[in-house]
């Protein structure tokens, strides 16, 4: 009764459209998900106040070198780009590898991790290369067999360093095994155990996460029993609703009826997949349906013990394979998950694009904070900088060094060069000459001992965009790195 569900494609390196998107499910069980509910929102109940095993404030990486933020770079004037950079270009999202290619998927996965480790955020990296992927669908591709796969898995584990990641280990390939005899699923999920067991090995501070389908596919006790004998007992957990459109609701009691059916261990939670279930499935339809939406902002403030995260692994307005190749980015289809969405009404897990090209826009003027800043404070400040010819993006990252709390933060500095910002997120800023003030916005207004917050703007230069190299804070000079 299941069809397969969808997918997509892509990595850091231009990687083929792999990955469409595919809707598995009957008509009455689709429409019992959309009676849980067309409105996303967390899952209620006595575990409405309580955390996931990632922490509450955790940053997800987003690339800069995503197709949305390249295509926001390439059609500044285009009447659909200040929707799709506001709610779908600016947030994280699953970066992933999807070529098999041994020779250079170690590097590849190092430049995310690096450059994530550096931002102080935490990547969200899609391992998919499993033979015979996709059962030779829109998707298909992968390693040419177990052994190939085995040792590719072992050098994209080699990429992962020290700092924490999180790692959607091959979408479908517990799910969907209908093109497989009993050996050869078997067989296949050995591999993902030993890639579990890789991963785990050399990324100390990954999190690995399997495939565990969707609420409409298989039954919870079903892919309970394929979980097991695919080594979920030695990861983390397992994802659920990948490139699909099933609601939040529906998801989070699906993820605890499987965790139920493994006897509830300890160690192991479900992150779900809400880029683009704001509007709950089309009926049946899975391959690039109209009237859906974005859903949950990427967060690991779940609310919910049984659930890590709530991510954005298929990147919104990248085709199922019906609109356009598996895994094209197109437009339309971005425009209109984002037109049928809210804003972000919470700060944003990690910052805008930082790979766009200058605008007209002035500098953002927005609410102010909700207290004035209190006196001197112990700080660092990391500035980094993403230039272009003659435009540049930067991400600012403040930290309270002391042992009070900063209630209430003013950062200062003056450009060397004769930078000038345009737009900004995450604080409000001003500008005279070459000097510049970045405010809080009342939400990250408190900084307790330790604790930090993270600001980006974009701007534009002539002939020098030399970094600051002195900040203040409240007036009192910050360290920088």
């Amino acid at each position: 009764m299941h069809t397969p569900d969808p997918r997509r494609r892509s990595t850091v390196p231009p990687h083929p459209a792999g990955r469409p998107s595919r809707r598995a499910a009957a008509l009455a069980l689709a429409a019992t998900t959309v009676a849980v509910g067309l409105v996303v929102g967390l899952n209620g109940g006595a575990d409405a106040a309580v955390q996931g095993s990632l922490p509450a404030g955790t940053q997800f990486y987003r690339d800069p070198a995503s197709q949305a933020v390249k295509w926001v770079a390439a059609n500044p004037g285009d009447s659909r780009t200040p929707v799709i950079s506001k709610r779908i270009a600016s947030q994280p999202q699953g970066i992933w590898f999807s070529n098999y290619r041994p020779t250079t998927v170690t590097s590849d996965v190092r430049a995310v991790t690096a450059a994530a480790e550096q931002a102080g955020q935490t990547p969200v990296l899609v391992a998919y290369a499993i033979p015979n992927r996709d059962c030779g669908g829109a998707s298909a591709g992968g390693a040419p067999d177990l052994a190939s796969y085995d040792a590719w898995a072992a050098k994209f584990a080699a990429g992962l360093g020290s700092s924490r990641s999180i790692v959607i280990l091959e979408p479908d390939s517990i799910a969907l095994t209908t093109c497989l005899n009993a050996q050869q699923q078997s067989d296949r999920f050995a591999s993902l155990s030993r890639a579990v067991t890789a991963i785990r090995a050399a990324g100390p501070n990954a999190k690995v996460y399997l495939d565990g389908g969707h609420s409409t596919w298989n039954s919870a006790s079903e892919q309970a029993s394929r979980l097991r004998g695919a080594g979920v007992l030695n990861a983390d957990g397992f994802f659920t609703n990948v490139s699909n459109f099933n609601t939040t609701s529906g998801e989070t009691a699906f993820a605890r009826n499987v965790l139920s059916a493994l006897g509830n261990p300890g160690n192991l939670h479900a992150v779900v997949d809400t880029s683009r279930n704001g509007n709950g499935p089309a009926g049946s339809v899975w391959c690039d349906p109209s009237g859906r939406a974005i859903g949950s902002y990427p967060t690991a403030s779940t609310g919910d013990s049984a659930i890590d995260a709530f991510l954005w692994i298929k990147p919104p307005g990248e085709a199922d394979g019906c609109a356009a190749t598996a895994g094209t980015f197109v437009p339309d289809i971005a425009y209109q998950l984002a037109a049928n969405a809210p804003d972000p009404s919470s700060p944003p897990s990690s910052q805008p694009p930082t790979s766009q090209p200058p605008t007209s826009q002035p500098p953002t003027s927005q609410p102010p904070t909700s207290q004035p800043p209190s006196g001197g404070a112990s700080c660092s400040v990391a500035y980094r900088a993403n230039s272009w010819s003659g435009g540049f993006t930067a991400d600012i990252t403040v930290k309270n060094t002391g042992s009070t709390t900063i209630s209430g933060w003013k950062l200062a500095w003056t450009f060397p060069g004769d930078q000038k910002i345009t737009s900004a997120w995450n604080a409000t800023v001003a500008q005279s000459g070459a000097a510049v003030t970045a405010t809080d916005q009342g939400y990250n207004g408190t900084l307790a001992a330790g604790a930090s917050t993270a600001f980006g703007f974009q701007g534009t230069y002539g002939s020098n965009n030399s970094a600051p190299s002195a900040f203040t804070v409240n007036g009192s000079a910050c360290t920088t790195s």
